[in-house]
């Protein structure tokens, strides 16, 4: 079984997040979104938020492309949690060369530190290139529409959690 991991914070799961989960489902068999604790980021959402934010938008996902989809929460190394998992290619996101320049760092130390796991990165299509959590919370937060860039219902839920009408 070939095992993908898809990592990041998820604060909130954006389009273009989904369009890198599609895509990369047709890549592998199962593929794990690795939900990041990372407390120094402080997120809007908390873990079971987004965990259940992405079990709902990726559950129509797994049933049209037949891969399996799990969330699963992560505090450790990257490299650490591909290897609990299972995972033989971490996935990752790429929206413009500046991400690469971070992106090509972080491939260099996983690969010191467990080269039996691969990196692959996916361009995010054009019209999801701009799109970041960063920026969707700053622009809903200051009363942007921000539905272009989120689902309808992860938009329900940013609109609630900041206290807006939906």
């Amino acid at each position: 079984m070939r095992v993908g991991l898809y990592p990041g914070t998820f604060d909130p799961v954006t389009v273009g997040h989904l369009d890198i989960i599609r895509r990369a489902c047709s890549l592998v068999d199962k593929l794990v979104i690795g939900v990041a604790i990372n407390r120094d980021k402080g997120p809007l959402f908390c873990l079971e938020e987004r965990v259940e934010m992405i079990e709902a938008e990726c559950a129509e996902i797994s049933k049209v492309c037949g891969t399996e989809i799990v969330a699963h929460p992560f505090e450790n190394l990257l490299i650490h949690c591909a290897d609990e998992v299972g995972a033989k290619v971490i996935i990752r996101g790429l929206r413009a060369v500046a991400d690469f320049e971070y992106e090509y760092q972080m491939v260099g130390m996983n690969r010191a530190m467990n080269d039996q796991i691969e990196t692959m990165f996916l361009m995010a299509e054009a019209q999801h290139q701009a799109v970041a959590s960063r920026l969707v919370k700053e622009i809903a937060r200051l009363d942007g529409n921000v539905s272009k860039f989120v689902t309808p219902r992860v938009n329900n839920a940013l609109m609630e959690k900041l206290g807006k009408p939906t």
